[in-house]
């Protein structure tokens, strides 16, 4: 079996190599694993090691005939590519994230590869109740307001219409709720936060009161888990939709305590967003409106179908993966030779 991972060295593509790696010892039949990305890692150690590795952009003029090139042979493709920075350059994450797709697809279809599993999200959902789970028939659209989900929500569009040209390569696509894991604490950081933002205290705080809105309510996987989900897929060969998330969900109460904070203040929505707004536009954090609107909007899940088709369970709990990733940003935490995770990055 040869299998492709695309955005290799990002959060979870590192954890991908390190499952498939796993699977390559447990199997012992000459697994094959391609990585591509567009930075390669500075050293072939760890869960980069053994790969054969190709420097891509994906998105580019040219990266579609390049990808094809690197995809020959290739019977499963993991599709990770995805930018949430620069996210004042609407276009520029329009072209990596649905063009990047759109060129992996056409690649896929040449290449002859047998399947894809894509990384989708929870922000590709239209927005849904919070009082209730949701399972993969909710449609997948979008919230118009965050360029995020928008995006997730075209990339659903393409995968759909890849599906009805392509009725014989098989098409998964996994919806997780937040990926997180200490190593990506570096990566989260950058991505999220401002230069004001003290990271190093973020997992010893202790808050007299904190103002959170009553929908703010989210799932959560460990990196290692969704990692798992996705060599299931690859290994069974599995097709269509899977929700994919720890238990419990994290309520308001629950976020609280974990940033130590001893009473919640129930806040409008419309407040947070305005504030988010405010402090986004002067350049003092990294978080545009559209994220609080998709964690207000966006669905809680049923994960129901890949425990029971895949035999999926989380080893971790959402509350384990939170702590681990408020440790690894009080640690400026990452994976060694990875060039997007390195040490002090």
């Amino acid at each position: 079996m040869r299998v492709a991972v695309l955005g290799a060295t990002g959060n979870v593509g590192t954890a991908v190599l390190r499952r498939l790696q796993a699977a390559r010892t447990e199997r012992g039949d000459g697994l094959e694993i391609v990585g591509v990305a567009r930075r390669t890692p500075l050293q072939a150690t760890g869960p980069y090691e053994g790969v054969e590795w190709h420097s891509i952009d994906v998105a580019s003029k040219t990266g579609r005939d390049e990808l094809a090139e690197a995809l020959a042979g290739v019977d499963s493709v993991v599709h990770l590519v995805w930018a949430i920075q620069p996210n004042r350059d609407e276009a520029e994450l329009h072209r990596i994230n649905v063009r990047g797709t759109e060129n992996m697809l056409s690649a896929v279809a040449e290449a002859g590869v047998h399947q894809v599993v894509c990384a989708s999200s929870v922000g590709a959902y239209s927005p849904a109740p919070k009082d209730r789970l949701t399972d993969e028939s909710w449609p997948a659209r979008g919230i118009a307001t965050s360029h995020y989900s928008r995006h997730k929500g075209e990339q659903e569009e393409l995968l759909d219409e890849f599906e009805r040209q392509y009725p014989e390569i098989r098409v998964a696509r996994l919806r997780p709720g937040l990926i997180f894991q200490s190593d990506a604490g570096s990566e989260i950081g950058r991505y999220f936060l401002g230069p004001l933002i003290p990271r190093s205290i973020l997992n010893k705080l202790s808050l007299p009161l904190i103002p959170l809105p009553e929908e703010f309510s989210f799932q959560i996987v460990h990196a290692d888990d969704i990692a798992d989900a996705y060599w299931r897929v690859i290994d069974q060969r599995a097709e269509g939709a899977f929700n994919i998330a720890a238990d419990p969900v994290i309520t308001p109460e629950l976020l609280a305590g974990m940033l130590g904070a001893r009473r919640i203040i129930n806040v409008p929505v419309r407040l947070i967003r305005a504030l988010v707004g405010i402090t986004w536009a002067a350049g003092l954090q990294a978080t545009d409106p559209g994220w609080i609107d998709m964690a207000a909007g966006a669905p809680l899940m049923d994960t129901s179908r890949a425990r029971n088709l895949l035999g999926w369970e989380p080893k971790r709990s959402s509350l384990r993966a939170f702590q681990d990733v408020l440790d690894g940003l009080s640690e400026q935490a990452g994976v060694p030779a990875s060039p997007l995770l390195g040490p002090g990055r």
